[in-house]
């Protein structure tokens, strides 16, 4: 009973049971449009058909007078079918016709009548039958006792009365099955509706209560949960997809916290513990100045790698919150490039390393400068520091490629380049490749990298360069 309360109550069989009254009511009027312009176009035949008779009943008046109209009524009368047709003297008195009696209001006022009226003869050639056949035949045949006539009235130069009918009970009968066929309709159409809503609301409940279990699930802390999926693709599964990508998301999410959490808890609690140990030596040579300056100027030197990690933490937040609107421009990605590898130049050949670019004319893109140019840094910065390993001359090239909906800026170096395995593992938060971690750095350069790329609405790919590793971004041109 509870189920079929909350079927009941479900949007899909309120709105059912809307358009099905609409439908109905649409119904009525149509049909009882049709119903009554039916009934008036069968009124004017009628009528036509009198007054067709009335005409030819007037030339004979004309030809033969009173008795040539009398005969030319009772030749009328005799033949089968829905006519009415009565003559009458000027008292009142039936001369010819098939109706035993007129009522006298249609005598006294010519013209358009309705009235009931005995129907005497049942409609048979047969003289020879008696009144009890008769009756029983009427009763087997189901003939009405009264009939209805539509009639026109007359009253001649000579006196006499003239009326000539129709008898439209038929018509009547025709109106009254149009009407009980409408009925039966709107019933059948009202019970299957109820059906209809009642199998629709009945297989929605069944995907939202599906939906709705899976979520509890969620809820509960199981992220690894995903919304069930159905093979019709229509829109519970398009919004389910959805949902699930979202909840990947959100599950990597967490699991990115997560790894977070633990890599702040090695690569910051690791420095914070090396400053106390510095600060503790120079309190216990207080008399050594030269000592004190020394601890002094590697207390900064931890403090400044901690706050560039904290700044690289909070650039990567905000990327990876979005973009405000407004804050992308059309940009010269070339024009970055070429102050990127100005300032850095002079750095790459201090370390022995040859740094060139490979760059075509690509049209402005629109993208934040300080982010792209922070994302080419960050890799420049990689290259110099892994291509120190290379077998011969160090080499670092910077190139960017016109494709035909987008561009692409490609970093690469020859130095000990990164395993296949490694190269997913890289973009994450804090992760670096050697164990000892006696490199600088915090192992975010790549996570932000690939932060940027992704707001932007592009890729990250890293390769092998053969020796060495080929860092490329794509962006589309529309961004």
């Amino acid at each position: 009973m509870n189920r079929i309360w909350r079927i009941w109550k479900t949007t899909t069989f309120r709105q059912s049971g809307f358009f099905v009254l609409l439908f109905v009511l649409f119904s009525v009027f149509i049909l009882g449009y049709i119903a009554y312009q039916t009934s008036i176009l069968i009124q004017q035949q009628q009528i036509g058909a009198i007054d067709r008779e009335l005409g030819q009943l007037n030339r004979t008046y004309q030809r033969s007078g009173t008795p040539g109209l009398i005969r030319g009524v009772q030749r009328m009368a005799d033949r089968p079918g829905p006519g009415i047709y009565y003559v009458a003297d000027p008292t009142g008195q039936q001369l010819a016709g098939n109706v035993d009696q007129i009522p006298t209001f249609v005598l006294q006022t010519p013209g358009i009548h309705s009235f009931r009226y005995e129907v005497e003869e049942p409609w048979s050639t047969e003289q020879n039958d008696n009144d009890d056949e008769r009756r029983e035949r009427d009763k087997r045949e189901e003939r009405p006792d009264r009939g209805l006539a539509l009639v026109k009235s007359f009253q001649l130069p000579s006196g006499f009365y003239l009326v000539v009918g129709r008898d439209i009970e038929e018509r009547r009968g025709f109106s009254a099955i149009i009407f009980e066929a409408f009925g039966w309709g709107v019933l059948w159409i009202i019970i299957l509706s109820v059906l209809l809503g009642t199998l629709l609301a009945r297989n929605i409940l069944r995907r939202l209560d599906m939906i709705s279990a899976a979520s509890k699930k969620i809820m509960t802390g199981d992220l690894a949960e995903r919304l069930p999926l159905t093979k019709r693709n229509d829109e519970y599964d398009r919004v389910s997809k959805n949902l699930n990508e979202m909840l990947d998301r959100i599950e990597n999410l967490m699991a990115g916290l997560k790894e977070v959490t633990d890599n702040v808890a090695h690569d910051l609690k690791t420095p914070l513990t090396r400053l106390r140990n510095k600060v503790e030596r120079a309190l216990q040579h207080d008399d050594d100045p030269e000592q004190m300056r020394k601890a002094l100027q590697a207390t900064i030197d931890e403090s400044d790698q901690l706050i560039r990690t904290f700044n690289a933490l909070l650039l990567i937040a905000r990327v990876e919150a979005g973009a405000p609107d407004g804050s992308f421009e059309p940009v010269a990605i070339d024009q970055i490039i070429e102050d990127i590898v100005d300032l850095y130049q002079p750095v790459a050949e201090d370390s022995g390393i040859e740094l060139s670019t490979d760059l075509a004319t690509v049209p402005h893109v629109k993208a934040s400068r300080e982010l792209i140019g922070q994302a080419i840094v960050n890799l420049v910065e990689n290259a110099i520091k892994y291509a120190k390993g290379a077998k011969g001359t160090p080499r670092i090239e910077i190139g960017l490629e016109q494709h035909a909906e987008y561009i692409r800026i490609c970093v690469s170096d020859n130095g000990t380049g990164i395993p296949e395995k490694d190269r997913q593992r890289v973009l994450e938060r804090f992760v670096r490749l050697e164990a000892s971690r006696s490199e600088t750095g915090s192992g975010l350069g790549l996570s932000l990298v690939s932060a940027v790329a992704r707001l932007h609405k592009g890729t990250l790919e890293i390769k092998d360069n053969d020796p060495g590793t080929k860092v490329l971004i794509t962006l589309p041109k529309e961004s």
